[in-house]
């Protein structure tokens, strides 16, 4: 089964591109929500072994603020929360290609595709970019985020110009009507290679 990577910064948009591409029919794999999920299931235990329990509520869901940062200032707690995530992250979206196995291909959305080394097991990326001023506006609206966390946030990701050489199609998101005119572009070339 062919793997299409989804990726981009904070705020590009990557995940609204991500849940057109499903309304089409494609089986899409949302790597974000899939870590969350499992940072409040089954992770829950190495988490607090490795970074405490201050990260959980008093119902017991994970503080995904408090934790952010945390690991976005301290690069020390962001590899000890990758090296929990990402294997069992990799190990899910394993299940997910099982499930859909039908499908000619399957899209992995990731924000850290690049950086995480996750984009070698990919065989399209598709890279969603906006300007930077516009991602953090975007990014303060959804989340009621400082644009100083954002930006905290945003250091640990590969600038943009360094992922365009490694991605086979890119997609600038100024306005979301033109972003979904070029994803229709290129899953019609998708659907014609794979």
């Amino acid at each position: 089964m062919k793997v299409v990577g989804i990726t981009g910064g904070i705020g590009s948009g990557k995940s609204t591109l991500r849940k057109w591409f499903a309304s089409q029919g494609i089986p899409c794999f949302d790597s974000d929500a899939v870590g969350k999920e499992l940072l409040n299931t089954s992770l829950k235990d190495q988490l607090i072994e490795k970074l405490g329990a201050a990260f959980y509520k008093e119902d017991g869901t994970l503080d995904r603020g408090q934790l952010a940062q945390l690991v976005f200032n301290n690069q020390n707690a962001l590899e000890k929360l990758n090296a929990i995530v990402h294997p069992a992250v990799s190990y899910a979206f394993e299940q997910f290609k099982l499930k859909n196995k039908g499908a000619p291909f399957v899209i992995k959305e990731a924000a850290i595709l690049f950086e995480s080394g996750a984009f070698k097991s990919c065989d399209a990326i598709i890279l969603v970019c906006a300007p930077k001023e516009q991602r953090i506006q975007r990014v303060m609206e959804r989340d009621h985020s400082t644009k100083e966390a954002i930006q905290a946030r945003m250091k640990h990701q590969w600038s943009d110009a360094k992922k365009v050489e490694l991605s086979d199609y890119v997609i600038q998101n100024e306005y979301l009507e033109a972003a979904i005119e070029q994803a229709k572009q290129i899953l019609s070339m998708l659907k014609s290679e794979f």
